[in-house]
């Protein structure tokens, strides 16, 4: 279902005139990995990475579907770890965020897809709302700069790319 739910992002972006590449490993050094306090921890995977060229903007996208739960929870995203824990690491865990999002931005600068002024916004997608909190989750992620599609936006963006 995540993959159904990836592929329809996936258009949504490219239709907005982002180029987009799909479970992005991040190459951590072993000095980063100390640094997040997880020596062992394996490459951390973005689900999304989007860029717009014209804009210079890197988007790393976690898309959750969550189909077949109570969908992502308030709680869940105001969780707050020293050391990367639960499903949310990029968003509870600043630490993790900052050293996860530099190294994958200097990845992208040496892959050529993006250079020292290309902004980068962290995001998540997510196909199911614990109910009633959408507007809760997106308060919480524009507070902190970051990008947050709701269900309802997902949808209303598949309505107008069908018109």
């Amino acid at each position: 279902m995540t993959d159904g739910f990836e592929n329809c992002v996936c258009k949504l972006l490219e239709a907005e005139g982002y180029w987009v590449r799909r479970g992005v490993r991040v190459n951590l050094t072993q000095d980063e990995k100390r640094a997040i306090g997880k020596t062992s921890a394996p490459r951390p995977i973005v689900d999304l990475v989007a860029l717009h060229f014209g804009r210079n903007e890197l988007l790393a996208l976690e898309a959750k579907s969550y189909a077949d739960t109570p969908g992502v929870k308030l709680a869940q995203m105001q969780e707050e770890h020293e050391v990367p824990a639960g499903r949310f690491k990029l968003f509870t865990s600043e630490r993790y965020r900052t050293v996860v999002l530099e190294r994958l931005k200097q990845d992208l600068i040496e892959g050529g897809m993006a250079n020292a002024q290309s902004t980068l916004t962290l995001g998540l997608l997510a196909g199911k709302v614990n109910q009633g909190q959408s507007q809760a989750i997106r308060d919480l992620m524009a507070a902190r700069g970051w990008l947050f599609w709701s269900p309802d936006d997902v949808k209303a963006k598949m309505a107008a790319l069908q018109d």
